[in-house]
């Protein structure tokens, strides 16, 4: 269970959530609130990332292509009837009379992206270093290449159209709340804390007993059900989409976030999300000021992610442990000193 400042930890990382639902609600402004589901969305995909990262060491590129595993899974499990005929045409039959909730078939996202990271992963997790991270791009690409190549399923390279719009920023800010209590939760639990014991120390926690191939498979596998929460989600709110949402741009938007935040902690996720996404979407408008007034004689392209990849290199140069370092906010000196009085 969580002790007195890891709860402190949630509360103080949830209020962020709670603002931003209650200002889009008041302000009312479309654009204001489909960015703000991105950003939720965005959350629970780094706290995924960071639950498997964060805790074992180990770099994951693989993380995007369960969110692809979650994202058609609820699609196709909620699509409308009538709509499949149209959309796949070339569906299972046992799947073209199949029609469930659509929060259901989320779940069921997560499950299934859980299930192929646990039937396909273990053996990976015997290795670590360079060697873990090779294998996690080779996974991500496998994953992608069946995405583009399955037309039954995933209308192959095409768009996938007809899915249910049910993602509002209740939903959204619900989920990255529920995450972030579990993140934190399994961070602070024994798995999580022998986990980070192999990341340390791989000789001396095998020598208490700490199983490094079977803690970082299981966190691995809870990586994947997060992930697949967030595509089933996310694929419920822009309705149509084609593999190449989940490949190398978004991969390295989300690894960004979490660098520059701080992998190590759950409050380097939170906060490397938010700065992140206020700086990207905040450059990309300015970006396109730019390029409408003609301030340039050719228009500017990639500014954002430029910017971006500089900024996580000088935050791996001046600041290894990201923006946050390696405590959590309800461990700060300042925070318990506070709760102290």
């Amino acid at each position: 269970m969580l002790n007195k400042n890891n709860l402190t930890t949630f509360f103080i990382l949830a209020i962020p959530l709670v603002l931003i639902v209650v200002s889009v609600d008041l302000i009312n402004i479309r654009l204001l609130n489909r960015l703000a589901i991105i950003l939720c969305i965005n959350m629970v995909l780094v706290l995924g990332l960071q639950s498997f990262m964060g805790n074992s060491g180990i770099l994951s590129f693989a993380h995007i292509g369960f969110m692809g595993i979650g994202a058609y899974t609820a699609a196709v499990l909620a699509m409308p009837i009538r709509m499949k005929a149209m959309a796949l045409p070339d569906l299972y039959l046992i799947l073209k009379t199949i029609e469930i909730s659509p929060y259901l078939a989320i779940f069921i996202g997560g499950l299934l992206a859980a299930l192929v990271a646990a039937a396909i992963s273990y053996p990976l997790m015997r290795l670590s270093d360079a060697a873990a991270v090779i294998t996690s791009f080779a996974l991500l690409v496998v994953l992608h290449t069946i995405m583009v190549h399955w037309s039954a399923i995933t209308n192959g390279p095409r768009t996938l159209f007809g899915i249910k719009y049910i993602t509002d920023i209740y939903l959204a800010a619900g989920i990255a709340i529920v995450m972030l209590f579990l993140t934190l939760l399994y961070k602070e639990s024994r798995y999580g804390l022998l986990l980070r014991a192999v990341r340390d120390d791989e000789i001396a926690a095998a020598a208490i007993g700490a199983n490094a191939s079977r803690l970082r498979w299981i966190g691995f596998v809870i990586s994947a059900f997060i992930a697949g929460i967030a595509g089933g989600v996310w694929a419920h709110f822009i309705t149509s989409f084609s593999p190449n949402a989940f490949y190398l741009k978004e991969t390295f938007v989300i690894l960004g976030m979490l660098v520059i935040g701080g992998t190590t902690t759950v409050t380097g996720a939170v906060v490397g999300t938010l700065s992140v996404s206020i700086a990207f979407d905040g450059l990309r408008t300015l970006e396109n000021m730019i390029n409408i007034a003609q301030v340039f004689p050719k228009p500017i392209v990639g500014m954002t992610e430029v910017i971006l990849a500089i900024s996580m290199i000088a935050i791996l140069i001046l600041r290894p442990g990201g923006i946050t370092g390696s405590l959590e906010i309800g461990h700060w000196p300042s925070i318990k000193r506070r709760l102290n009085r």
